[in-house]
């Protein structure tokens, strides 16, 4: 019975990666968090660029809201490849990170909480070795569970990385070079059950040409040799609080002023020369935003020089 769950999803994934123009290169066995059998999958586009997909090993693509989430899920997965770098993302402070090993599915807590748990990484990615990082701990409560068709990666990956990217501008995540896990909640103050949609930031359409501009800069500028970027992710617009639709606009009024070059289909784009030459700035709102993170100290108290 376990082989023919795991060929038909086996046979799912490999159907749904086809119709994004996706394939599955290689299919592998793991374990979750718990030691339970997870099956992994390695998604290729036409350039060689890869991601991990891991389901539980009984996942069924069953139900019919679940198979076009997947079809989104993959649909999208598809252009994030096509980045030169599409593991990485930018923070509206300006920060450029990585997100990896994340342990997909989801685990219950172990601690005795009522919630459910992922584990990842996120690294700063400002064209040195990365060695900045901070261990991730996502937890969701039960009631947002119930939002979530399926404790999969495909239906958490979306807002999980922005639960993660909210933190970091909050300057509740620091980046060091070693430590224990730092905790992301995750709850319903991100999800209104009136619009039925995440909420993660309210944004200026200022914040957002600013956060579009930096994402140019550092993932094709700086990470990508000059490799066109999707401008247009769904990622993005769940993060900034908008739509794909406004999305473009943004980046039609950045190109019509010269801060970027829209190529492929008016959805990807490349910095100016003009861009690139606001090195200082980035650099400075990204050491800004790394210190905004860091415990702060009294330097008079630490002198022992207060009155206590």
């Amino acid at each position: 019975m376990a082989a023919a769950t795991q060929l038909s999803l086996q046979q799912q994934v490999e159907d749904a990666a086809k119709i994004a123009g996706l394939k599955v290169t290689e299919t592998t066995s793991g374990t979750d968090f718990t030691g339970k059998p997870t099956t992994k999958f390695t998604l290729a586009n036409a350039e060689g660029k890869t991601e991990t997909l891991e389901f539980s090993a009984n996942f069924d693509f069953g139900r019919a809201e679940i198979q076009e989430e997947l079809k989104t899920y993959f649909a999208h997965a598809a252009k994030r490849l096509r980045n030169p770098r599409p593991d990485c993302y930018v923070t509206i402070h300006g920060l450029p990170l990585s997100f990896r090993n994340f342990a997909w599915p989801f685990h219950t807590s172990t601690s005795g909480a009522d919630t459910y748990i992922v584990h990842g990484e996120a690294w700063l990615e400002d064209g040195a070795e990365a060695v900045l990082h901070a261990k991730i701990s996502a937890s969701m409560t039960l009631t947002f569970a119930e939002i979530v068709p399926a404790m999969e990666q495909p239906f958490a990956e979306n807002f999980i990385y922005n639960a993660v990217r909210k933190t970091m501008d909050q300057g509740q995540l620091e980046l060091v070079k070693s430590g224990n896990r730092q905790p992301v909640p995750v709850t319903t103050r991100y999800y209104s059950r009136w619009r039925k949609s995440f909420v993660f930031n309210d944004t200026t359409e200022q914040l957002r040409l600013d956060f579009i501009a930096k994402k140019v800069y550092w993932l094709s500028g700086v990470l990508g040799a000059g490799q066109p970027v999707w401008v247009v992710d769904p990622r993005d617009a769940q993060y900034l609080n908008t739509t794909v639709e406004d999305l473009k606009k943004i980046a039609n009024d950045l190109a019509s002023d010269g801060v970027i070059q829209l190529t492929e289909g008016m959805e990807y784009a490349t910095p100016t020369e003009g861009l690139m030459q606001h090195r200082a700035e980035f650099e400075k709102e990204l050491q800004d935003s790394l210190n905004f993170a860091k415990p702060q100290f009294n330097e008079d108290m630490r002198a022992g020089k207060a009155n206590m």
